[in-house]
């Protein structure tokens, strides 16, 4: 076994972020707030879209939590939430109080599914429980289909929370992936596309909601000069110094998302004429995808009759890092209640599927070395 691992998707640190981080040192702004805070929220909104606002927060699954009070989700609401996902996206539904209703996948996005949407919301309003919030994933970096499920969550009445942890830098017909919900949600977890090691951030057009958003994230403390309060409020703030990462982050983004393209192209390369394996690519020109990880669908059925725990099993003896998809979220034991609106299809991607080693910072010699296992697979 080589001695040096080959990780999924590491930080890549591109040497500016030193600067925001001494910056912040040397002007004792160490707090969650300060020049570094408000300076990452602005390279966000510039990168996004200048219809939309953004507050920075120690995580996506803190953005996803406030997303849902602000979107008026109280105990025993239903929430619609896809179940190919990490359980973060599923998570705050039930620190709320409230029920999730998972809904399937479809195949050429491999997110939330319209058709099973529409089924799940007539038979949710039909038993009297109109569901308060849909929380639709860009899985992997691919947007969802965004029009239909706009369409469907506008002709019911339903909200979207958009989760764009794994999509920063995707696109839907040229706009920008976490513009597209009433609410939007980004991760910087030091996994992602780019990191402040560990953060999050809300996105929303109302100015009004990104303040309360703030508001709430900062223990909810009333206009006096004591410390008074008035509702639950939590600490979800990022730190001036994790946001100064971010902005030494957000100068080599556009950089990242090029490298994690090629990492992509670099695996339908290797498996050009390989029968067994399909490379997850975008499904057509509307479809911009950051790629942040490559992944692929194993069929054991051909080829040598490998299955996905077969080929992640003889990575690992190479000290190479893979990872089987998201186990959908009503396969989780902690969920083993709950309603789910589908057939197999998410099921069958958790079966058949593995992502592989996609970092923006992957050298050639370690790309050779991904390229000699899975051919000797």
């Amino acid at each position: 076994m080589n001695s040096v691992k080959i990780w999924l998707s590491s930080p890549h640190m591109g040497g500016g972020e030193q600067k925001y981080i001494n910056e912040a040192l040397d002007s004792n702004w160490v707090a969650p707030l300060g020049p570094n805070v408000t300076g990452f929220e602005q390279d966000l909104e510039n990168y996004l879209s200048d219809k939309v606002t953004v507050a920075s927060l120690s995580s996506g699954t803190a953005a996803i939590h406030l997303g849902l009070i602000l979107l008026g989700v109280k105990p025993k609401d239903e929430v619609i939430c896809q179940s190919m996902t990490f359980s973060a996206s599923a998570n705050p539904i039930v620190y709320l109080g409230a029920t999730p209703v998972f809904i399937d996948s479809e195949l050429e996005t491999w997110n939330m599914c319209p058709k099973k949407l529409e089924i799940a919301i007539k038979d949710r309003i039909k038993k009297g429980n109109k569901p308060k919030a849909i929380i639709a994933v860009h899985l992997y970096g691919m947007p969802y289909k965004v029009d239909e499920i706009r369409a469907i969550a506008n002709q019911y009445e339903i909200p979207i929370l958009e989760d764009s942890a794994e999509a920063l830098g995707s696109t839907y017909k040229n706009n920008k992936c976490g513009t597209f919900g009433d609410i939007g949600v980004l991760s910087f977890n030091g996994n992602k596309i780019i990191t402040t090691s560990g953060g999050g951030a809300l996105v929303t057009k109302s100015k009004a909601l990104k303040e309360k958003a703030i508001f709430l994230a900062t223990q909810a403390r009333d206009e006096e000069p004591h410390y008074q309060h008035s509702e639950i409020g939590y600490n979800y703030r990022m730190s001036n110094i994790c946001a100064g990462i971010g902005r030494g982050q957000m100068e080599v983004l556009e950089n990242h998302i090029v490298k994690r393209r090629e990492m992509n192209q670099f695996y339908k390369d290797v498996f050009q004429n390989n029968e067994a394996v399909k490379v997850f690519s975008e499904p057509n020109s509307d479809y911009y995808s950051n790629y942040w990880l490559t992944t692929i669908l194993i069929d054991p059925s051909k080829g040598n009759k490998k299955s996905r725990e077969d080929v992640r099993l003889l990575l690992q003896d190479a000290n190479i890092e893979s990872r089987p998809l998201w186990k959908p979220m009503h396969l989780q034991p902690v969920f083993s209640n709950a309603l789910y609106y589908g057939d197999k299809t998410a099921e069958n991607l958790f079966e058949n599927g593995l992502c592989l080693p996609s970092g923006s910072n992957l050298s050639d010699d370690e790309k050779e070395r991904i390229k000699i296992v899975l051919n000797r697979i």
